[in-house]
Formats: C-alpha cells, structure tokens, sequence
C-alpha cells in the first residue's frame, strides 16, 4: 500500500536505500523482484533503478527528396484525416466523400511542404534518419536499510542469483 500522506514527488525515493543486488538486464532486476514477492517479502521497500545511462541512437537509412516527400505524405495523410473527422462531426457537409479528399488533398499538401521545408533548411547536415533511447548499463535493486539484510538473504536462494548479484 502506498502511503496517502507521502509527499507527490517522494514515490519513487526510498528513506535509507541499500543495494541488494545489481544485475546487467532489466529483466534479471525484475526477476529478482518477482521473486522476493513470491517469498512474502514486503517489495513496496523495493526500488530498481538504472544507472549508467547511454545514449543509443539507431540509423534507419539515409534521407534524400523521395524519403522527405513520403514522410510528409504520411504525416498529411493523418493530419487531414484528422481535419476532415472533425469537420464531419462540427459540420453538415454535403458530400462526405468530397469532405474527406479535399481535407486530405489540403494535408498532404501541408504536409509534404512542412517537411520539405525542414528538410531543405539542414541543406545536407543529417541525410539520415534515426531514433534515439536511453539505456541503463546496468540495473541495481535498492532496498530499505531496514529490510536489506533479509532481501539479501532471500535473494541468495534465487536460482541463479550469487552470479548475478553484486558484479
């Protein structure tokens, strides 16, 4: 049970943590989690936490006018769905069909302009396209001070667990 009276920002502050474990995967920290809950341990004095944080950034191919002109389709092809929905509903349209191509035809049309506008305002500084997320190199189970010592124990019988534990 969460306590009603904790401060907005204090959920995920533990009062004294000590490390109980330390493991390369997310999925391993979890693991040792669902266990000690398996054990009745009382995991509301649990937190994992991520530490060593990097930056992944993924390239996904090169960018040039034919991928610009997609995208920009794409992303009107939503917008004036979007628009044409909305008229629909706010308004009484004679034709529904006529409605929903002239909002598309004015979506793609924003959209290809927009993203071709960005795309020549780089003039060649990122011909490519990516995503980015930032991963923990290693998760650390932190505990109250109070109950460490017994989450440590429990976690020695975690099959598995003395490898993993505190590397």
């Amino acid at each position: 049970m969460v306590n009603p009276q904790a401060q907005p920002g204090s959920l995920f502050e533990l009062q004294f943590p000590q490390s109980v474990g330390i493991y390369r995967t997310y999925a391993d920290a979890q693991k040792a989690v669902d266990y000690l809950a398996d054990e009745k341990f009382p995991v509301q004095n649990l937190a994992i936490v991520g530490t060593d944080l990097k930056s992944v950034e993924r390239v996904l191919g090169r960018k040039n006018w034919g991928t610009v002109i997609a995208q920009g389709v794409q992303s009107g092809v939503s917008t004036g769905l979007l628009v044409g929905l909305v008229m629909l509903i706010f308004g009484n349209p004679r034709s529904v069909l006529l409605l929903m191509l002239v909002a598309l035809a004015i979506g793609v049309s924003i959209g290809v302009a927009f993203s071709a506008m960005a795309y020549a305002m780089t003039r060649g500084k990122r011909d490519f396209t990516s995503v980015t997320q930032t991963v923990a190199t290693k998760y650390e189970v932190l505990c109250e001070h109070k109950v460490a010592a017994e989450a440590r124990e429990r976690l020695l019988n975690l099959p598995g667990a003395r490898a993993a534990a505190f590397e």
